[in-house]
């Protein structure tokens, strides 16, 4: 059976942080001691990665005992106990750096996004995620996103064609851009949304009168240009508002009328939150 790409991370996980040893456990802890710890949380947030934190547990060793509390994606408080896990100390003790590294910046995330979408509260718009990621962790950045309440947008480069400013202009403007993308998808038999940015109103009439899109992305727009521009495109292909889009200006730019907000701070600006895991 194929290892999933969590599974693999875990892995190499285990070999950058264990390496040929525990070696500080091997040497003052006894072989056969057990313990037990538990996972306290030290700052309010909302909970993110008890899902993986099990896995991690499981695959250092089969034997320890986990039993969780609180869910991924629960509000918790300053003094809340997340999970407990028992068996061998020796085990515990390897786990614990991963299990507290993962779960410290996936509950970061989660609760990062959690405060973003309630910034939308009562409002359509829904928030997401860009490619903005840690290189190899974008998997459980993009999980602790969509615990904390937001969307994931494209996971990579290969499940959605973005054609972005750039692409524009290496392809020779926004016609040949589009037609190229539809020629590429029909001749290699592939099924892929197709979301194109555009800079300005005259770049988006440029979009509509050519057509052939799912989404439009409308970057960097004024609050008045992004009005005309929802307007203009009346419901026909989905919208996104990006560029610069934080805490301040989010409702403003969503009471506008787009379906969707991308904000890439919601993985690359973060603080992660603070969780410790203490021997019972």
């Amino acid at each position: 059976m194929r290892m999933s790409y969590t599974d693999q991370l875990i892995e190499i996980a285990i070999l950058e942080d264990v390496g040929d040893g525990d070696h500080s456990s091997l040497a003052c802890i006894p072989d056969a001691a057990g313990g037990k710890a538990q996972l306290l949380v030290k700052e309010d947030g909302v909970i993110a990665g008890v899902a993986l934190a099990e896995k991690i547990f499981r695959r250092m060793d089969p034997e320890l005992v986990f039993k969780s509390f609180i869910n991924d994606g629960d509000l918790i408080k300053k003094g809340d106990i997340v999970f407990t896990i028992e068996g061998s100390s020796r085990s515990i003790l390897q786990a614990e750096r991963l299990v507290l590294n993962f779960m410290q910046r996936m509950s970061g995330i989660a609760t990062n996004t959690k405060h973003y979408v309630n910034l939308l509260e009562g409002l359509q718009t829904k928030v997401l995620d860009t490619r903005k990621t840690t290189p190899g962790l974008r998997e459980v950045e993009k999980w602790a996103v969509k615990i904390g309440g937001g969307e994931n947008h494209r996971i990579g480069l290969y499940d959605m064609i973005m054609i972005k400013d750039n692409h524009i202009d290496y392809a020779g403007g926004i016609e040949a851009a589009i037609i190229s993308t539809r020629n590429y998808l029909q001749a290699k038999g592939k099924d892929l949304k197709i979301e194109i940015e555009v800079r300005d109103l005259n770049e988006l009439d440029e979009v509509l009168a050519i057509g052939g899109v799912d989404r439009i992305m409308l970057d960097n727009f004024s609050f008045d240009d992004l009005r005309t521009a929802v307007k203009r495109i009346d419901g026909k292909y989905e919208t996104e508002a990006s560029g610069g889009i934080n805490e301040h200006t989010i409702r403003a730019y969503a009471e506008c009328g787009v379906d969707y907000i991308s904000v890439g701070a919601l993985t690359h600006q973060i603080k992660s939150l603070d969780l410790s895991l203490k021997a019972l």
